[in-house]
C-alpha cells in the first residue's frame, strides 16, 4: 500500500478503536505500535500516523500519544523529530535487549533468524562463564550444581519439570562464574525466549536425557577444575539441544 509521507492511509494499519479504556493507557498504546513496527506495518523510514489519528484510533488524549512515542523512543524504534513527525528508523537501532522488542521480533521471524542470533549469543557467553566458574566456584557452589544435577536426572522422563530444572542448572553455573553482567544478558534474552514454544519444543524422555548428558559432561569438567572443558562442553551441550529441539522455519 503507498502511503504518504504526512501519515495519511496509514490508519488502515492500526487496530480498531479500542472499547474499554484501560487503566495503562500509554502502555497499550506502545505494546500495540511495537508489535506493528517490528511486524513490518510501518516499514523503516515511514512515517507513524499524526497524533489526531493516533488519538482517535486508540481513544487517549495527545498528552497519552505523546508518552507512548517517547517511550518508543526509549527503545529504537521511532524519531522524533519538530516539524517532521515520527518515522521508525532502521532495524539496526532496535533496542534487541529490551524485553518487548525482543518478544515481538521473535514472534514475527518466520526464518528463526533471531533465535538462532539468541543462541549464538548463549553459546558465547555461557561457554565464557563456564570457564570462569571451572576456576571460581566454591565448594558450596559445586555442592549446589551437583544437587540441581540430581534432579534433572530424576526428571529425564517428565520433560515438563526438567526443562524448568535446566534453567536453574544453567543459572547456578553462571552465578558461580561471579560474571554478573554476562548473567543478565543471558538471563534478558532467554527469558523471552522461553516464552516462544518455537525456542522450546516439546521436548521428549530421550531428548531430556541427551541433553542432560550434556550437563554431566560440564559438571565433570567443573569439577576437575578444567576452564578449557567446562567452555567447550558448555558450547557443545547449548548448539546440540538447539539443534534437536530447532523446528522448521514457518513458509512465507
Amino acid at each position: 500500500m503507498a502511503v504518504s509521507p504526512t501519515g495519511a492511509g496509514l490508519e488502515s494499519l492500526l487496530p480498531e478503536r479500542w472499547p474499554k479504556r484501560p487503566r495503562r493507557l500509554a502502555s497499550v498504546v506502545v505494546s500495540t505500535l511495537v508489535d506493528r513496527i517490528v511486524a513490518g506495518h510501518f516499514p523503516p523510514g515511514t512515517p507513524l500516523p499524526p497524533e489526531p489519528v493516533l488519538c482517535e484510533t486508540f481513544d487517549v488524549s495527545r498528552t497519552t500519544i505523546r508518552e507512548a512515542v517517547k517511550v518508543l523512543e526509549e527503545k529504537g524504534l521511532v524519531r522524533a523529530r519538530q516539524g517532521s513527525g515520527t518515522s521508525v528508523t532502521d532495524e539496526d537501532d532496535w533496542n534487541l535487549l529490551d524485553p518487548m522488542v525482543l518478544s515481538a521480533t521473535v514472534r514475527h521471524d518466520d526464518e528463526l533468524r533471531t533465535l538462532d542470533q539468541l543462541v549464538d549469543v548463549r553459546q558465547a557467553l555461557e561457554s565464557q562463564m563456564a570457564a570462569q566458574a571451572a576456576l571460581a566456584a566454591t565448594d558450596a557452589d559445586l555442592r549446589e550444581i551437583e544437587a540441581v544435577l540430581e534432579r534433572l536426572t530424576a526428571q529425564t522422563r517428565t520433560p515438563e519439570l526438567f526443562v524448568e530444572t535446566d534453567v536453574a542448572f544453567h543459572e547456578r553455573v553462571m552465578t558461580a562464574s561471579g560474571n554478573r553482567l554476562g548473567r543478565a544478558v543471558v538471563r534478558t534474552v532467554h527469558a523471552e525466549a522461553r516464552t516462544s514454544l518455537r525456542y522450546t519444543g516439546h521436548p521428549r524422555p530421550e531428548d531430556c536425557e541427551l541433553s542432560n548428558a550434556g550437563h554431566a559432561e560440564v559438571y565433570r569438567c567443573l569439577l576437575a577444575r578444567d576452564p578449557d572443558g567446562a567452555a567447550s562442553a558448555m558450547s557443545t551441550h547449548i548448539l546440540e539441544a538447539w539443534r534437536r529441539r530447532r523446528p522448521a522455519p514457518r513458509s512465507s
